[in-house]
């Protein structure tokens, strides 16, 4: 099933959720100008398509202390892919892993809380079996950190998104 088309209504909403993550379903109906009934439904639609996947806090791995952070790309054994899967799961470090195209298989975000952790790592990556070669580099600073709204507010249909009947 395609992904639902959002519109600006659907953008203000996120927008309205990720500036006041603490506030109440009522109070970000009231930001975003439309009832309560409509912020729910719009709201519920969005998680039943999985574009919004959780309301957790997000955590700064540099303030909690792991400060050391690096992208690793790993050229994997032929059809190793489940297994290196199961093994980079199993590394508390690994942040995030993503198969890729190009010179490597799998990119990884890692962090650690000294360089020491952080070689331990790169050792234990390069202990696989299903590791033919990694390659990393350390992250000195994030220049443009995760984000997703400019992205949404760039490909939101126009108009607010509210039935004609409404405008």
């Amino acid at each position: 099933m395609p992904a639902p088309a959002l519109d600006m209504l659907d953008v203000a909403l996120l927008e309205a959720l990720h500036e006041h993550p603490r506030t109440g379903l009522q109070e970000i109906a009231r930001i975003v100008g439309v009832a309560r009934a409509t912020a729910t439904a719009r709201l519920q639609r969005l998680e039943r398509a999985g574009i919004v996947s959780g309301f957790g806090p997000e955590i700064d791995v540099t303030a909690a202390g792991f400060g050391v952070q690096a992208f690793v790309t790993l050229e994997i054994a032929q059809g190793a892919l489940e297994e290196v899967h199961r093994e980079l799961a199993a590394i508390p470090g690994i942040l995030e892993a993503h198969a890729t195209t190009g010179s490597g298989d799998v990119i990884c975000r890692v962090a650690a809380s000294s360089h020491e952790s952080l070689q331990q790592i790169l050792v234990q990556l390069n202990r696989s079996a299903s590791v033919v070669r990694s390659t990393s580099v350390v992250a000195l600073s994030c220049v443009v950190p995760w984000r997703t709204l400019p992205l949404l507010r760039s490909e939101a249909a126009p108009g607010s998104g509210r039935s004609p009947s409404s405008r």
